[in-house]
């Protein structure tokens, strides 16, 4: 059994969103967690910890290739855990799922062509797509219930255009929590490939799905599919590794392969950090165990804010989370504009998490909200809201 209960420290390590706290509310107290960026408030893996101590005691920190235990590693881990069989040379080391997209965007369209997303969706979306000068397709997502649907007839529409020429699915879907069935991933690549169109599917929460849901990668489907798509994966999530960006970005296609990775070197990146390389065998070889019951933690977080939201504050409506570690909060019946919203958490109850609006005009109003940290954290922010918003009301 490993111990979920352990909340580190991360004031004055660097930490992103621990610094970005400090930047909105100067006043925090200290015992305050924030619950934003998706990286985790616990430990990373023991087994990584020991292993990369063991590897720095005899290794030479030079430049460094992919290795084959570091393929070999990603290859099994594809094949066990998502049943999908890869060959090593389909395999592309990327710093990172992000400068993947900038760079996936550059490689497959030309400046003014349009790429579709799914709002609310991963916001570095959409920056790809401006800060490379292509036009942002929108195929926002239907909301019904606490549920999120693609819109089809809007996507065929939008794909059917041919100065579309790419689509970016996010597969768990980040910040819904959707977990794609494969019915839906069949037609959402027959109505790309109907009308050639590329997809990117970042699948980087793709190891994050609870009890009772099964991810498929895309590729996965048949080989066609595999032929005219980039799967981008990444131990960053699942095994808190995010600060060692790496990643591994699987093409089929050799053509799709070589343009993405001349497009690369154009930009002057190639090879990951020798430390990255080692951690991320290590996590998908020795970590499998910590992730089912890191799992367990996450479906146990997801039902304890769930139950206290309906029981104590009714007017949020929580998304049904199928996958990742992030929540969304529909907090519209609060009747507050969305800078209210933000004021109000970051203000008054002391809750950090990532706003809505970050997502796309969809996200306003709504919170995201990162499960991945002990239960006893939770506990305290779900009561510091609570607490608040009575205060708020009275």
């Amino acid at each position: 059994m490993y111990n979920f209960s352990v909340n580190p420290d991360r004031a004055d390590s660097g930490s992103v969103k621990w610094s970005a706290m400090k930047k909105i509310n100067p006043q925090v107290p200290s015992k305050i967690v924030p619950l934003s960026i998706a990286d985790m408030e616990l430990m990373t893996p023991p087994e990584i910890i020991s292993g990369l101590q063991a590897f720095l005691s005899h290794t030479v920190l030079g430049y460094t290739i992919p290795t084959k235990g570091y393929l070999h590693a990603i290859s099994n881990w594809m094949q066990q855990r998502h049943n999908w069989t890869i060959d090593h040379s389909w395999i592309v080391p990327s710093p990172g799922v992000v400068p993947a997209l900038f760079n996936a965007v550059r490689a497959f369209t030309e400046e003014g062509d349009g790429v579709i997303i799914m709002p609310p969706v991963y916001h570095p979306f959409s920056r790809a797509i401006t800060k490379n000068n292509r036009r942002i397709i929108e195929n926002s997502l239907l909301k019904k219930g606490t549920d999120y649907y693609i819109d089809f007839d809007d996507l065929e529409k939008k794909a059917h255009n041919p100065k579309n020429k790419l689509l970016i699915l996010c597969s768990p879907h980040n910040p819904v929590g959707r977990v794609w069935t494969k019915k839906e991933l069949q037609k959402i690549a027959d109505i790309c490939l109907s009308n050639n169109v590329n997809i990117v599917s970042d699948e980087i929460h793709s190891d994050i799905v609870l009890p009772g849901y099964r991810h498929t990668v895309l590729a996965s489907l048949n080989d066609t599919i595999a032929e005219n798509c980039i799967i981008c994966t990444a131990p960053s999530k699942t095994f808190n590794l995010a600060g060692l960006q790496v990643s591994n970005i699987i093409i089929k296609n050799d053509l799709l392969r070589r343009q993405f990775i001349s497009t690369a070197v154009k930009a002057g990146y190639g090879a990951l950090n020798i430390i990255g390389y080692k951690a991320c065998e290590i996590a998908y070889t020795e970590c499998s165990a910590w992730l089912d019951q890191f799992i367990l933690l996450i479906a146990k977080n997801k039902t304890l804010c769930e139950d206290f939201i309906r029981e104590n504050i009714p007017q949020i409506k929580i998304t049904n989370m199928e996958g990742t570690y992030l929540q969304w909060w529909d907090c519209r019946a609060l009747g507050m504009t969305k800078n209210e919203l933000e004021t109000f958490m970051t203000q008054q109850a002391l809750i950090f998490g990532d706003e809505g609006y970050i997502f796309g005009h969809s996200g306003d109003g709504f919170e995201r909200i990162n499960l991945a940290c002990p239960t006893s954290i939770l506990e305290s922010t779900l009561n510091r809201l609570k607490t608040a918003l009575n205060k708020t009301l009275d």
